[in-house]
């Protein structure tokens, strides 16, 4: 019997280049792009821990290597890192690249 290839092992999740590239606000409200976050309100208040979630779950998971340095802010990520919902395969793959987010 061959092993199932699922299609949560084939979705590519892009990374930043470092946690110094991540230029983002560290508060108020983001308008995420539709790629990122398709339901009806498009915006995120990174200021309240429902906006942070939306919007760092969703850049971290969908967002392009451009939209994540443009949108995530490094010392809210570090803060917020544990408590994200993500897949073990992406949270994985982030802290193997960025190193300073498996020790927070």
């Amino acid at each position: 019997m061959t092993a199932r290839v699922l299609y949560q092992d084939g979705i590519p999740y892009d990374t930043p280049s470092s946690l110094e590239a991540l230029d983002g606000p560290g508060e108020g409200v983001l308008v995420l792009p539709i790629t990122v976050h398709w339901g009806p309100e498009p915006t995120a208040d990174v200021s309240t821990p429902d906006g942070v979630a939306k919007a760092y779950g969703g850049l971290v998971r969908e967002g392009t290597t451009q939209q994540q340095e443009a949108l995530l802010n490094a010392e809210l990520l570090r803060r917020v890192w544990p408590g994200l919902h993500l897949p073990q395969r992406c949270r994985r793959l982030w802290e193997s690249r960025l190193r300073d987010l498996a020790r927070s």
